[in-house]
């Protein structure tokens, strides 16, 4: 079955195919297809008649007796054909088939005399005819970037690649099985939005032509899901498609997936608790316990996860004491690792920026990170105790991020306050500030409950449960830069 010859000729080779097939009235693309069982399923049905379906992998054989190797979504099947089980015209017809074809094979399953579970074909069917000869699973996809490019050969030859994605929709069942036991409710919000907000980030620009006025792709659901709250519902959460026009790396797409709730008559260390028992959860359905591997790290799950304010973890790995360090040393470390702080400067912007870039690749087993600066935070209620401080923090694991929440801003008075400071952070060159948003502003002055909410990245919270380091391995089809 393999042949070297030109691609061109290998296709040349299976048009003739086709052509011969449908001259002896063979429909080489039939509507649909009778199966009695998957593949997984005709593995353990010794000695029954079964009814599968699939691709075909691999073939073997010569003369009186072929062998297909016949796949599906749930595993991999042997089909044998036999000259003298079949008759004449379907045993030439084999001859018309290729690795790359869809097939329906019916027959007995049997055990070889090496061994190995097959189906005793007695009846088969062409289901769809490839043109194109599959890659060869070492060779034919050396380059990541073609990988991903053509992403559904990738996951055809990589079972690797389709066990992540396999363990992505897990995950986000699982999240949806924890909050519904958590008797929250599914939402949807707009994706396109008349304003971006919701958190600090560079939103996308479309141009709506029936309205001729531009609009822009949401860079976080929030400030819709808290519309939602003041209407009335109490325990919501959407998985959501975001956009940032932002950088591409290692650990972001300017397109991503979301996760955020949000509880009414919660804080922040209610929606902490809660965030750590959906993790564990989402961890025992796809590992079947709390001990990962992340990256060379062995994590741990279990047990109540560590908490710790931001000024003990850059005091614990930096030896930085914030409250008496002097504004001089400040900008000199800043100036030492060339590190910019945007819009109007202020300490606690500072120690956000150092923190971030200097700290959390520190932080490998669970934390919590803690009483964030209000001005980096203009969403996050004050402290109830700490002057500058605000109800927020982040969830680390492995040295990555994975989840951002706190105790919401509910005044209308005090929201409108947050929005005019990034409104001069944003006059003072920070792009990611946020707008101020008249409109959620009068949903405000209706009245919303005490809330705490959270946001968790899916793609972030599938590579650290998969040990995956490219978010690119955990998105069906990452956006890609246009091949030249």
């Amino acid at each position: 079955m393999v042949d070297q010859a030109p691609l061109r000729q290998l296709r040349q080779i299976r048009l003739e195919k086709l052509k011969a097939m449908t001259d002896q009235k063979v429909d080489p693309y039939p509507a649909k297809a009778t199966r009695s069982q998957s593949i997984t399923q005709a593995l353990k049905s010794l000695d029954l008649e079964t009814a599968v379906v699939g691709r075909i992998m691999a073939w073997r054989g010569h003369g009186k007796i072929q062998f297909a190797d016949l796949k599906d979504q749930t595993g991999k099947m042997q089909i044998v054909f036999k000259a003298d089980v079949l008759n004449d015209r379907q045993f030439k017809l084999l001859e018309k088939f290729d690795i790359g074809d869809f097939l329906a094979a019916q027959g007995q399953v049997f055990k070889t005399s090496s061994g190995e579970i097959s189906v005793l074909a007695n009846n088969f069917q062409l289901l769809s005819k490839s043109l194109r000869p599959l890659p060869s699973k070492w060779y034919g996809l050396k380059d990541k970037e073609e990988r991903f490019r053509k992403r559904y050969l990738d996951l055809l030859m990589n079972s690797e690649a389709k066990q992540i994605l396999d363990v992505r929709w897990q995950i986000e069942r699982a999240i949806r099985e924890f909050l519904w036991q958590e008797q929250y409710i599914e939402v949807e919000t707009p994706v396109l939005q008349n304003l971006y907000g919701g958190t600090n980030a560079r939103p996308f620009t479309t141009h709506i032509n029936s309205l001729d006025r531009d609009m822009y792709l949401r860079i976080a659901p929030e400030l819709y899901l808290k519309r939602l709250i003041i209407g009335g519902y109490e325990r919501i959460f959407e998985i959501a498609r975001n956009f940032r026009n932002e950088g591409m790396d290692q650990a972001h797409q300017p397109e991503f997936t979301m996760m955020e709730f949000y509880e009414a008559y919660a804080d922040y260390h209610r929606i902490m608790d809660l965030t750590e028992g959906l993790v564990k959860y989402a961890a025992k359905v796809v590992n079947g316990n709390y001990k990962l591997k992340v990256g060379e790290h062995k994590v741990d799950l279990g047990g109540k996860w560590r908490r710790i304010t931001i000024d003990e973890a850059v005091k614990e790995h930096l030896g930085i004491d914030w409250e008496s360090v002097s504004e001089e040393e400040i900008r000199e470390l800043l100036s030492k690792h060339k590190f910019q702080v945007p819009g109007v400067f202020t300490r606690e912007k500072a120690l956000f920026i150092i923190y971030d870039h200097l700290v959390t690749r520190k932080l490998i087993q669970p934390t919590w990170v803690i009483d964030y600066p209000l001005d980096v935070s203009p969403l996050s209620r004050n402290h109830r105790s700490k002057k500058g401080r605000a109800e927020r923090f982040e969830g680390y694991i492995g040295g990555r991020e994975i989840c951002d929440g706190w105790s919401e801003v509910v005044s209308e008075l005090e929201q409108r306050r947050r929005f005019e400071v990034e409104q001069k952070n944003m006059k003072a060159g920070d792009d990611e500030a946020q707008p101020l948003d008249e409109e959620f502003l009068e949903a405000l002055s209706f009245g919303c409950p005490p809330l705490g909410g959270i946001g968790i990245g899916i793609d972030r919270l599938v590579m650290f449960l998969t040990n995956t380091w490219s978010i690119r391995e955990v998105i069906a089809f990452p956006l890609m830069k246009p091949k030249e």
